[in-house]
């Protein structure tokens, strides 16, 4: 396979991280970014072509386009949307500008970037633009009311565009992976204790189980490593006519059935039961 080009957004650990190394061990070029740039300096000494790109900042963004095109002399074959986080809270705790922020980088920031590279593949005619979405991005648990919302968003904005780009040669497919083994409960941990007040909340003792939720080491029940993401982009990738949607772990498929068979009141009691 000639060796294609790539961009991934949120390689500093994780599923981005994973999906790097296995791309370019499979022979891809890959363009592995970050926001922070103590991590491109370890991509960078790992042999990654990596440098900096802050979804919620505008010209981050546009400067590591430019950046790409430069090396690649304005070639681009796939664009894998990975970078994001999840806020957790319960909806009424949500302050705007928590909403906002989560908006900015799970959103935002990832359409500019997919906005700024499209003209790209559509000029040479061909492209893969891959958004890594969630199980949350189909049902609703409580207290994930932004990460939930945001990755709804993501589902709505892929699904018009993947009708907008037929004919061009270009697809969009949404990976939706369920529990996965990476840095994502230690990072919602921390936006948890900066932005959720949870001493003058109606919901002070559930937020007790949910702190003890995000402190644990350990795996939640049908938890993957990255691997299974990454075999899933590699179809994505590759496949002649890409699938609409790839769903990752038990849980993802199970609950895509459920939604579609049962009541929206069973399947509430049920997504309770299994937070």
């Amino acid at each position: 396979m000639k060796s294609r080009v790539i961009l991934i957004t949120g390689c500093s650990s994780g599923i981005g991280y994973h999906c790097a190394l296995g791309l370019r061990d499979r022979g891809y070029r890959v363009f592995a970014t970050a926001r922070k740039e103590a991590d491109v300096e370890r991509l960078s000494s790992e042999g990654f072509e990596s440098f900096k790109l802050d979804l919620d900042d505008s010209q981050s963004i546009q400067s590591a386009v430019d950046e790409v095109l430069k090396r690649s002399e304005n070639k681009l074959y796939a664009l894998f949307n990975n970078g994001a986080y999840g806020q957790p809270g319960a909806v009424e705790d949500l302050h705007r500008d928590v909403l906002r922020s989560q908006f900015e980088t799970n959103i935002f920031g990832t359409q500019e970037l997919t906005n700024l590279l499209l003209p790209v593949m559509r000029q040479q005619g061909e492209g893969r633009i891959i958004q890594n979405s969630s199980i949350l991005g189909f049902v609703s648990m409580q207290y994930r009311g932004a990460y939930n919302a945001s990755k709804y968003a993501l589902e709505g904005l892929s699904d018009t565009l993947r009708q907008e780009l037929v004919g061009s040669n270009v697809y969009v497919s949404l990976i939706e992976p369920g529990p996965i083994r990476s840095d994502f409960r230690k990072n919602a941990l921390a936006k948890f204790s900066q932005n959720i007040d949870t001493v003058h909340s109606a919901h002070q003792q559930a937020y007790k189980k949910k702190l003890k939720a995000l402190e644990s080491e350990g795996d939640v029940p049908f938890t993957l490593g990255p691997d299974a993401v990454l075999k899933s982009l590699i179809k994505a990738l590759e496949s002649k006519r890409p699938k609409a949607r790839y769903r990752v772990t038990f849980p993802t498929k199970i609950f895509w059935y459920i939604k579609r068979l049962t009541s929206t009141r069973l399947l509430d009691r049920l997504l309770r039961m299994a937070d």
